[in-house]
């Protein structure tokens, strides 16, 4: 058997991506999916067997790439602010350069087709995340409150910064990103 074509693979997901941020995930098809990744439907076939299994697939792919990129050049035992402002910046900056990538992953999280597994694995994924988030809950550095309204409040501030970046209310510069996470600081700390 053939090995799969990882530009065809690169080109599967970019154009399901893309796809979902046009239209969204419900009415998204294996047809439609294979013409803009310039394939035929039967080649989309022999790499994923199902619009589910793509889906699938493709959410843990990305989520994977995503947590790798979250915690990018987080020094362990620096700081925690630094630590969260690292990890702050980077989820910034993955939420802008990879927009398509980011709706693709909130709409799946959101539907019918997210199952137990796949938050599992979220969970898994976002550890290194949480042990930070308890770390200045432990050291009485942030608010006590439960954990994920803890990281709610700071992935809302990230999703919110980069809307008015991406629709250009903001400019995206370090001023901008310094106030944002300022007031991201701010809400969380104790």
């Amino acid at each position: 058997m053939k090995p799969k074509d990882d530009e065809k693979q690169r080109a599967i997901a970019e154009a399901t991506f893309n796809l979902v941020a046009q239209t969204g995930l419900s009415g998204l098809t294996m047809a439609d999916i294979a013409r803009t990744a310039g394939i035929a439907t039967s080649t989309l076939y022999v790499y994923y067997p199902s619009k589910d299994e793509l889906i699938s697939q493709l959410y843990e792919e990305a989520k994977t790439a995503t947590m790798l990129r979250l915690m990018d050049g987080v020094v362990p035992g620096s700081p925690l602010r630094s630590r969260v402002r690292r990890i702050w910046c980077n989820l910034l900056r993955h939420r802008l350069e990879r927009h398509a990538e980011v709706v693709f992953q909130e709409q799946y999280y959101n539907s019918p087709w997210f199952t137990q597994g796949n938050r599992e694995l979220s969970t898994r994924l976002a550890a290194s995340f949480l042990a930070l988030m308890e770390e200045g809950q432990q050291q009485e550095i942030f608010k006590p409150v439960p954990l994920p309204l803890l990281t709610a409040s700071v992935v809302g501030s990230v999703r919110e910064t980069a809307n008015l970046i991406r629709t250009q209310v903001l400019p995206d510069d370090e001023a901008v990103q310094q106030a944002a996470f300022s007031l991201c600081w701010d809400a969380i700390k104790a």
